[in-house]
């Protein structure tokens, strides 16, 4: 019996990067609600944990306040993971304003956490918020230049939780993601570039790479990802702190292309293919990691060779 037990709401736990959060508390023993509207969510992405005494699913939008408002009545929390949101390039692109409306659960989460006995908030952020970079790399207390309103969004929600950490000692830590990938992430057209195009390798297309390929992101397996917004929630020096949580390494999209035809088999068979884009696409990203490393006394252990084998082996089997 886990003695020191507590009991988590994770907004958007049905996502790719919630689900595998839920995962995780629940393997160390705590207790999960998760709460999803399943718009981008899927509930087989709970399915290993779905039958757990100490999980439990409830269907809602937490941009809603007489969904989510039940739940903290029902629940005392002890932590909340605020991951809801909308999210995926294309979607965010199609519909703009539908970004907006994450404010208002932002503003329900900060309210009832307030009303409810203030148990600690860690807000998922982005790197989008650094938007194209003035500096690189990317600090956490450097030029932001937010140029999508999922960004400007993201943005907003970290100021918010600034203002009531200081207003009402709220505590609260926002995690500025990086490019996180890993299984179960989406590989639609309203998916992301390492799920799409490990989707397209094993169905013997080439992978079609914008611009001329030598932008550069960072990536970060999903292990490690949720293993840092843990320590983030369990240690107080994260408190009205915003990190940068990736791994500080670039790398240009052409040879993450090149990198998982190599991976999955297909090395001679496949090249990446170059297509022209209308979209805003950064030309670099990275993180500074220096802040990571010193609160959270963690740097990803999973390499990106590691963690590409891992996400194409589960792509072919599911």
């Amino acid at each position: 019996m886990n003695k020191n037990k507590k009991i988590f709401l994770i907004t958007g736990g049905a996502g790719f990067i919630g689900s595998h959060l839920c995962e995780k508390l629940i393997k160390i023993g705590q207790r999960v609600v998760c709460f999803d509207n399943l718009s981008s969510g899927k509930l087989k992405n709970l399915s290993v944990i779905k039958k757990n005494p100490n999980f439990a699913f409830i269907k809602g939008d937490v941009n809603k306040i007489k969904d989510i408002a039940p739940v903290f009545r029902k629940y005392k929390f002890n932590g909340i993971f605020h991951y809801a949101a909308t999210v995926g390039v294309k979607r965010t692109i199609e519909n703009p304003l539908a970004v907006l409306n994450d404010i208002e659960g932002i503003k329900n989460i900060l309210e009832l956490t307030l009303k409810h006995n203030k148990p600690k908030i860690i807000f998922s952020s982005s790197s989008e918020v650094y938007g194209e970079p003035k500096e690189l790399p990317e600090k956490e207390d450097g030029a932001i230049n937010p140029q999508l309103p999922y960004a400007a969004v993201k943005l907003i929600g970290e100021k918010l939780l600034e203002a009531y950490y200081k207003k009402h000692k709220l505590k609260s830590c926002s995690l500025r993601f990086f490019n996180v990938y890993g299984p179960k992430q989406e590989s639609s057209d309203y998916g992301f570039v390492i799920g799409m195009f490990i989707r397209r390798v094993l169905s013997g297309l080439p992978p079609m790479v914008f611009g001329d390929g030598s932008q550069t992101r960072n990536f970060t397996f999903i292990d490690d990802n949720v293993e840092a917004s843990w320590r983030a929630m369990k240690l107080e020096k994260t408190n009205g702190q915003v990190i940068n949580i990736g791994s500080g390494r670039p790398l240009a999209i052409f040879d993450l292309a090149n990198n998982i035809i190599q991976l999955a088999g297909f090395q001679g068979k496949l090249r990446p293919k170059l297509v022209k884009s209308e979209r805003i696409d950064v030309k670099h990203r990275f993180p500074e990691v220096g802040k990571m490393i010193k609160l959270l006394s963690f740097y990803p252990k999973v390499s990106l060779e590691e963690g590409l084998k891992k996400t194409i082996e589960w792509f072919k089997s599911s």
